[in-house]
């Protein structure tokens, strides 16, 4: 899997979700990032990505503590599916 945002090594590619802020003139300033880590997806849901041209993942924003989530992100905390009709 690669793509313009899958980044890592062969067996460990992720993608990043960066959280951050945008000032009044649209700058983006990066304050946290988690590493959705693509090595998680099951088999069967990456092969049907590659039929569907989806892949999806839901988790939620953020940690234990209220905090935005961060660092490497595997299931039990992300759940991956490959459905079309999951962004409807």
């Amino acid at each position: 899997m690669k793509g313009p945002h899958v980044q890592g090594r062969p067996g460990a590619r992720f993608i990043y979700l960066s959280w951050g802020t945008v000032d009044e003139f649209g700058a983006f300033t990066m304050f946290r990032r988690a590493k959705l880590m693509l090595d998680a997806v099951p088999d069967e849901i990456l092969d049907a990505s590659a039929r569907t041209c989806l892949l999806v993942g839901r988790l939620g924003l953020t940690d234990a503590r209220g905090g935005p989530l961060c660092a490497r992100v595997v299931p039990p905390h992300i759940t991956w599916t490959a459905r079309p009709d999951e962004l409807t």
